[in-house]
């Protein structure tokens, strides 16, 4: 059988020999101690991508939210953000557990909700009720399908926040995926928010890391809220070395897993049994749903990977691929003749 064609997600890409060589050659220092070279240059770098004045390495993106959360909020806030952020389905209830907040939940469409459900879900300032302190907002968002917020969306809600003292925090785990697909650059985004964060291990291919982003103030306080987390790291300048090698070699080539995941989305969607519409895919993330004739999501996922596709179960009907760096358009094209395959031949037989 051909290698398996893995779009379980665009983390399990592996680095590139060229990156492997850079990791080799990192100048490293002691980063708890404050004198890692390259993390220092990464973190400049950064600063300066998103517009914000200071910027802090840390190990992933939950820990990125977190620090991000803990830094903007005190025990007893209340974050508002949609139904289906990720720091509330895939963060081990961090902000509840760690942060001591309460979540309340907008109804978006695809992951995206506008200023109008903000105002919504404000609470009155009384002491019945916990205190209306962030916004979050997932761009690209990832059960929405690698949905991109809308500019003026985001302006909307930060002109929200300001009139009723709210921080604003873009989980930007993908927001690179948001820049290519727009045009826009992550300083267009993020100068509505008053943090940002953005994700090195997804997309742009790097192994380990994330960046989080704001005033120096902010930066100062979620360092402090790193280390407390146990996300200090000593010679850490070997992964961002990674990262800062994936921002100027992997960036730009995100149109390509773009394209590919439009090519795997107008192939499956021709196939009976399986229900999508490609013009929802404008990233890399394609969601689909399988018809009960095919068996539960989790079945069907199970049958296409021991034919050659890796793919994740998102719902009792739905299963989600995500095109990445490892994923090329021939090994695409191949994951849609093997969904092909597998509805025909469940249709036959069942």
């Amino acid at each position: 059988m051909d290698s398996i064609v893995d779009l379980r997600s665009d983390t399990i890409t592996r680095p590139t020999p060229e990156m492997r060589a850079i990791l080799s050659d990192a100048e490293v220092g002691d980063d708890v101690l404050g004198d890692d070279p390259t993390v220092h240059r990464l973190q400049e770098r950064m600063a300066a991508l998103t517009g914000k004045e200071a910027a802090l390495f840390v190990p992933s993106g939950s820990m990125a939210n977190l620090c991000a959360i803990r830094s903007a909020t005190e025990p007893g806030d209340e974050i508002i953000a949609d139904a289906t952020t990720h720091c509330y389905h895939y963060e081990t209830a961090a902000p509840f557990a760690v942060a001591g907040c309460s979540m309340r939940f907008v109804d978006g469409r695809h992951g995206v909700f506008t200023a109008r459900d903000v105002e919504a879900a404000l609470r009155p300032r009384a002491s019945h009720f916990p205190f209306s302190r962030m916004v979050v907002v997932e761009n690209t968002n990832n059960r929405g399908g690698g949905t991109v917020w809308p500019l003026e969306t985001i302006a909307d809600i930060r002109t929200v926040a300001d009139q009723n003292g709210l921080h604003v925090h873009i989980d930007g785990a993908r927001l690179w995926n948001a820049c290519i697909a727009t045009g826009k650059k992550p300083a267009d985004y993020a100068r509505y928010a008053d943090s940002v964060s953005m994700c090195f291990s997804k997309g742009l291919g790097a192994p380990v890391g994330s960046i989080v982003a704001g005033t120096r103030e902010f930066v100062t306080r979620a360092h402090r809220f790193r280390k407390m987390f146990g996300g200090a790291m000593r010679q850490a300048g070997i992964l961002a070395a990674a990262a800062i090698h994936a921002v100027e070699h992997h960036y730009e080539r995100l149109i390509e897993d773009h394209r590919n995941a439009r090519t795997f989305a107008e192939g499956i969607a021709e196939i009976p049994g399986i229900k999508l519409d490609p013009k929802n895919v404008p990233t890399n993330i394609v969601i689909f749903e399988v018809d009960e004739r095919h068996g539960s999501a989790a079945e069907f996922g199970q049958r296409l990977e021991a034919a050659g596709v890796r793919t994740l179960a998102t719902g009792p009907t739905t299963l989600r691929a995500v095109t990445h760096l490892d994923v090329n358009r021939a090994a695409v094209e191949r994951a849609v003749e093997i969904v092909r395959d597998q509805c025909a031949s469940r249709t036959v037989s069942g």
